[in-house]
């Protein structure tokens, strides 16, 4: 179970800080404002972007919120980053800023896994 956490903890902690730390910290700098529009989104498409990344990088990481909700907040990224790398591929073609998202959607992956090892193993337990 340890090998679990860990791996749960690691990969979770990757999407917090680069999906809800980051963002947070960054959003209101011209290079961020930039960013989004040159996609072709307006301002506040950003704004709304970044409170939603912070509150489901929150439910993700407090071990007391319900399942359910959690599992909305990992369909939510998987969403972001799946749409993220359609935008990058249609406004500037396929390169590395196309793929990158989907490197973050593979460490979803894990941690959602890993999510349901963790409930697993407690059910079993209990």
């Amino acid at each position: 179970m340890k090998k679990e956490k860990t791996i749960f903890w690691i990969s979770t902690t990757i999407i917090f800080l680069m999906e809800g730390v980051m963002p947070a910290l960054t959003s209101q700098t011209e290079l961020a404002k930039e960013g989004i529009r040159h996609l072709g989104y307006p301002e506040y498409f950003g704004n709304a972007l970044v409170v939603f990344k912070v509150l489901g990088t929150l439910i993700l990481m407090i071990p007391q919120v319900p399942k359910r909700i959690k599992e909305w907040a990992y369909a939510g990224f998987g969403f972001d980053f799946i749409f993220a790398s359609i935008s990058h591929g249609a406004v500037d073609g396929i390169n590395f800023q196309t793929f990158f998202p989907l490197i973050f959607l593979g460490i979803l992956a894990i941690s959602y896994v890993y999510y349901h090892k963790l409930n697993t193993i407690a059910i079993k337990q209990n």
